[in-house]
């Protein structure tokens, strides 16, 4: 196992892990350790069935199952398929490019922990990968608000909402995907958190708000509320805190949702393909503490 850092804010790469094997405590707890201090680590040259890829990412945690439960590996509901593929006149998995920023599951009860992704098909042209995915750094962007902000928002929480985003992405990207039906908003009500978390790993105060789902600041007027969004939204995607990865096929990508918010770029056509399968773990083995 090598553990090699990026040279920026986020990233790390671990080569000579096969993730379809168990791997040893030790081991275990290195990845951990790097997923915490890099925040976005990519594990190369995979060979995944849908089932390692479920078992791997369970070792972290209760494993989701989407609520937009049509794109779902067959018997294997906690693996969800990512793709502009159409096979048959049907979509083969749901399209995720062009989302614009957001931190996944930041609208549940039980936040995220990490998000698992095994690159299968990737678009490339010109022998240029496409695709990219872009993060930017929580850790940072909470270090470097103002003193006075820090204080005056220090206890305060955010109300996040999943149709916000569902709705966003119908609206602007011109997704395929149909309105969430009653019986899914009901199981999707929106939910607060703290604007500031501790970080279960590095046990360092992060940024925990993002355009994609957060509504507003719940102990501030409205109109001071969204003038505050605002700022830490435009704050929060300074040049100093971001990191592009691009994709490779075989690729296993793995980031931690608490420390870090994310974007996959819209920059391929519908005849190029993408196929990604993904698994989301929740906080449950590495709590967060407000």
């Amino acid at each position: 196992m090598q553990v090699t850092r990026g040279g920026e804010t986020l990233g790390a790469t671990i080569e000579g892990l096969d993730l379809s094997r168990p791997f040893s405590p030790d081991e275990f707890d290195a990845v951990v350790r790097t997923l915490g201090e890099r925040g976005v680590v990519r594990f190369p040259a995979q060979e995944l069935t849908g089932r390692q890829l479920a078992d791997f990412s369970a070792r972290f945690g209760e494993l989701e199952i989407n609520v937009a439960n049509a794109y779902q590996e067959p018997g294997i509901p906690e693996v969800m398929i990512l793709s502009n593929m159409i096979e048959n006149g049907r979509p083969v998995g749901l399209a995720d490019a062009g989302q614009d920023w957001h931190t996944d599951m930041s609208y549940s009860g039980t936040i995220a922990f990490a998000n698992v992704l095994y690159g299968i098909k990737i678009p490339s042209r010109g022998g240029r990968t496409l695709g990219a995915t872009e993060f930017s750094n929580m850790h940072a962007a909470y270090e470097g608000l103002p003193a006075e902000m820090k204080r005056d928002l220090e206890g305060m929480t955010v109300l996040h909402d999943f149709n916000k985003f569902w709705e966003m992405m119908r609206r602007e990207k011109g997704s395929r995907r149909p309105p969430l039906t009653e019986a899914q908003r009901k199981a999707k009500p929106p939910v607060s958190h703290p604007i500031f978390l501790t970080h279960p790993i590095t046990r360092r105060r992060v940024l925990y708000a993002n355009p994609g789902y957060a509504v507003r600041i719940n102990e501030l007027p409205q109109k001071e509320s969204a003038q505050t969004l605002a700022y830490l939204f435009e704050h929060q995607l300074g040049p100093e805190y971001r990191y592009a990865f691009h994709w490779q096929e075989g690729d296993v990508l793995m980031w931690e949702d608490i420390g870090t918010i994310h974007n996959a770029v819209a920059d391929y056509g519908p005849d190029e393909h993408r196929l990604i399968k993904r698994c989301q773990v929740m906080a449950t083995r590495f709590h967060e503490e407000g």
